[in-house]
């Protein structure tokens, strides 16, 4: 170990998530991060009034690694688990939201599904299972459960996590579990009755799927890694370039060497950051798509809209509106806002609307008011806090050319012993996704 020196490259949950372990194990590494901030896009902040965050909003709790981080913090940062109104989600449908069903009697109900994709729902469980591993989602969930609900349910769910397209987004690699679902089991329905069955492990119940924040901000989560990393270990607005398969890494143009280098950035300037990889090989990973997305926070000192007793609203593509939905996180989390106040985090671009992320700020705003006003039932557009965040590469999509980026991405660092590609360019674009491949990465490293 003393003779291993590991090279981080960008300061946000994955890097500092490995650094925080490889930190534990007593293995050294430096981190460089290109802007002058610490935590990526996860950022907090508050104008006395607000907190709020100009980044993720919350997480899930779908790995252990997740959980584990919290407790290997020893209480510097503490976990908020959302109010249990988060269960509610709401669906913007012909000028009226509606909660997506979470039962049977709900999903006979609901107003969001064609009368006979509801009879078609019965069936599923007795439909061929497909066998086109790049089958995309919009595909498969027409396939099995019909196009009402695509348009009503899926479609919403993707817009909420990727900001993606269904007709683009493949399953197998975007969401595995579902993928398995049908191919492990033959059906949605009979594969998650047969896995609710099985007995839980620890690491299961630990798992738990709970929607979460930090206590106080994501940015606390930030500042805790960054306490027990140690900043002098974090250099900002840093230039590097890996200039060979022995890891000499210009640093600010003064060269230093590494035995291990673990990139966690997006993957369009590889090429140029690590000059000695062959072009070719890194044309797939360079050419990863992203999302383009700006968030809005919106916040009301004294709230005179509709009843937020839910984690919020997604709007459908086929609603044909300019936000893809709304967070209410004043209900979710505490100390968000005053107490007859609320505060949103708002949504809008996407793959399918990329030009909105591309509108100067007060004709987005202006485009944002019209959509929220109609939609939580103001009278009047008036709130105290309407804040913009831009992000020309927000979030990964995962589509069929998923294949040949992962294949040679693990070609790369067979090839270069020593060299880890991370970030969202594979193994998810979730916050718990992130912190699991950390761990996972200095695991390897200590190994």
């Amino acid at each position: 170990m003393e003779n291993k020196r590991v090279a981080i490259i960008g300061a946000g949950i994955t890097g500092l998530t490995t650094a925080f372990y490889l930190k534990k194990a007593g293995i050294p590494f430096t981190i460089f991060e290109k802007s002058d901030k610490i935590g990526g896009v996860m950022q907090s902040k508050t104008d006395g009034t607000f907190l709020y965050e100009t980044g993720p909003n919350s997480g899930v709790i779908s790995h252990t690694e997740m959980a584990d981080l919290f407790d290997d913090l020893n209480g510097k940062c503490e976990l908020e688990i959302a109010d249990d109104k988060s269960a509610k989600r709401l669906i913007w449908k012909n000028g009226n939201w509606y909660a997506l069903p979470s039962g049977l009697i709900s999903a006979v109900n609901t107003p969001l599904f064609r009368f006979s994709d509801k009879l078609r729902v019965l069936g599923e469980p007795f439909r061929k299972k497909g066998n086109n591993p790049f089958e995309s989602l919009a595909a498969l969930v027409k396939r099995r459960l019909g196009q009402s609900f695509l348009d009503y349910a899926i479609d919403p769910f993707i817009l909420g996590i990727y900001a993606g397209d269904p007709a683009y987004i493949v399953p197998k690699y975007a969401l595995p579990k579902l993928y398995n679902l049908e191919q492990n089991y033959g059906s949605f329905i009979g594969g998650a009755i047969k896995k609710g069955r099985l007995p839980k492990t620890e690491a299961d119940k630990k798992a738990n799927r709970k929607i979460f924040t930090a206590k106080g901000g994501l940015g606390n989560l930030i500042s805790a890694l960054v306490e027990e990393i140690g900043r002098e270990n974090i250099f900002t607005e840093t230039q590097v370039e890996v200039l060979d398969k022995a890891f000499t890494i210009s640093v600010n143009g003064n060269k230093e060497q590494f035995s291990q280098v673990v990139f966690t950035g997006t993957t369009s300037k590889l090429s140029t950051l690590m000059p000695f990889i062959n072009k070719d090989i890194l044309k797939p990973v360079e050419s990863l798509r992203y999302a383009k997305v700006v968030e809005a926070s919106i916040g009301f000192k004294k709230w005179n809209g509709i009843k937020l007793n839910a984690f919020g609203g997604l709007v459908p593509f086929k609603e044909d509106k300019n936000i893809l939905g709304v967070l209410f996180m004043s209900s979710l989390f505490k100390k968000r806002a005053p107490i007859d106040g609320a505060l949103f985090t708002v949504f809008s671009g996407g793959m399918r609307k990329a030009y909105l992320a591309e509108l100067p700020e007060g004709e987005l705003k202006t485009i944002i008011a019209d959509d929220f006003k109609e939609m939580m039932g103001l009278q009047n557009f008036e709130p105290d806090l309407f804040e913009l965040n831009y992000y020309n590469q927000a979030i990964a999509q995962y589509g069929a050319d998923s294949e040949a980026r992962l294949a040679n991405i693990s070609q790369i660092e067979k090839e270069n012993p020593g060299l880890y590609l991370a970030g969202s360019m594979r193994d998810g674009v979730g916050i718990a996704d992130r912190v699991k491949q950390g761990k996972a990465i200095s695991n390897q490293i200590i190994d």
